[in-house]
């Protein structure tokens, strides 16, 4: 068996989007989180050598040079899904010794590492990188997706530009710099490697895209109609995951986690032992859980599943691999895990992926939860360590593919809810939120048919 040491469970698009991927819904879409932020190091190849300057020929070939042989060491498929790794090389390291600038070599290295037809492997310039567990994004201050077939808001920050424009939840989006929006979308369709689910998600979520300190103007139609129109800039905004708890009328706990890492896990565990007395259910909402440290998504689904329940396989490209299981004591906090026989329902989306995946799937083949909402990302590959550039900038490179203990690639392949919501503009416009209402139902129900008498 390989070492676990440094395993990542990543979800792909926090890095790739703006907001609209990262906030919507007050939640974070696909992002990448460390398992152990105080071993968790970036890994050079020549940590002591002098920072390579992109404003040099010789400068943005070493950087082509070192981010082509990372993936080519590294990437948990040897053969590359069947694309010629090699010939990549030849083609594109032309192309980046005629870049002037870093920004054109970071534009031509994505445009490379997309080939790859992995979203998980991502690369950052210098500018652009920050710490797993505090994301940092290009933002406009609202977020968009596909609602009933239109580029639709549906979270607009407090206090933000478009907050003062006028824009609400709901509000449709026209155009974006005199371009229909739409076309924009299928723009983006017809040029991604995967039009999967998870890349229309993609398309949507990221048309509002573009550098820092750079302006967007945008036309959207309201609820009545009627249209507005305004420009406003990209600023560079950061977030803090977290866990929050609040109870809803009828005694159920509803549990919101960010994404899976010690301090959420650490706060979990709080949660099971002082907050969950008198409860007669729990919802957990992982709508915008992007994953995270697999040890601490273990230790969350060992309060519901119990001790020895195995939670898949990660296997690298040597072919070594390692097991996840459920725990009866904690991974993290080095103490007896708490174990809830609470009713549960869990919320899925379209954003929850990766470990979040892992636990859905843990969850639903033990029929422990009811799975609520929309159908998963489909986004499960891990990496160890992240990789440092020579000038600074960070490679994130899938290492390890992950299977079910039935042996089924979750990568690709979306989880389907047991119970389908989809959100519809009327939610947005009134703040409906019907996956939330029917959790709740279910868990009255459930309680009802096992009171006594019944």
């Amino acid at each position: 068996m390989g070492k676990r040491k440094n395993l990542l469970c990543l979800s792909p698009v926090l890095w790739q989007a703006s907001i609209a991927a990262i906030a919507a819904l007050l939640s974070i879409f696909p992002f990448s989180v460390s398992l152990a932020p105080n071993v968790f190091k970036a890994h050079a190849a020549n940590p002591d050598a002098a920072v390579v300057s992109t404003s040099t020929r010789e400068g943005r070939l070493a950087v082509f040079d070192d981010a082509w042989s990372a993936i080519n060491e590294r990437y948990y498929d040897r053969r590359f899904h069947g694309l010629d790794w090699d010939a990549q090389r030849t083609t594109f390291r032309s192309l980046a010794a005629e870049t002037s600038s870093s920004a054109e070599l970071y534009s031509l290295l994505r445009r490379m590492i997309a080939s790859l037809n992995d979203p998980h492997t991502r690369v950052f310039a210098p500018e652009e990188k920050s710490d797993w567990w505090h994301p940092r994004f290009v933002s406009i201050g609202l977020a968009v997706r596909e609602v009933e077939g239109l580029p639709t808001v549906v979270q607009v920050e407090h206090d933000s530009a478009p907050q003062r424009a006028g824009i609400r939840a709901g509000d449709v989006i026209e155009t974006i710099n005199g371009r229909p929006a739409l076309s924009l979308v299928a723009s983006r369709l017809i040029n991604s490697l995967t039009p999967t689910a998870t890349a229309r998600f993609r398309a949507f979520a990221t048309i509002m895209d573009g550098p820092a300190e750079t302006s967007v103007e945008i036309r959207w139609k309201k609820k009545d109609g009627s249209e507005g129109s305004a420009q406003f800039g990209r600023h560079w905004q950061q977030r803090d995951l977290g866990l929050r708890v609040r109870r809803e009328k009828g005694n159920y706990a509803v549990i919101e986690m960010d994404a899976f890492t010690q301090p959420i896990v650490l706060s979990f565990t709080s949660v099971l032992k002082e907050k969950l007395k008198g409860v007669r259910g729990v919802i957990i909402d992982l709508r915008g859980n992007g994953g995270g440290d697999a040890d601490a998504m273990a230790d969350i689904a060992s309060a519901f599943l119990g001790e020895g329940f195995s939670l898949g396989q990660f296997t690298d490209r040597s072919g070594s691999s390692f097991t996840v299981s459920t725990s009866a004591k904690s991974l993290l906090a080095s103490e007896k895990i708490t174990q809830s026989r609470l009713p549960l329902i869990v919320l899925t989306s379209e954003r929850t992926s990766s470990a979040a995946e892992i636990l859905i799937t843990a969850l639903k083949t033990s029929r422990r939860a009811t799975i609520i909402g929309t159908e998963t990302c489909g986004c499960v590959l891990a990496i160890r360590t992240r990789h440092l550039l020579p000038d600074g900038g960070l490679l994130d490179i899938s290492e390890l593919d992950y299977q079910t203990s039935a042996g089924t690639r979750l990568e690709g392949h979306s989880i389907k809810p047991d119970e389908t919501v989809v959100v519809e503009r009327n939610d947005l416009y009134s703040g409906r939120d019907r996956a939330m209402e029917l959790a709740i139902a279910r868990l009255k129900f459930l309680r009802n048919r096992s009171a006594p008498g019944s």
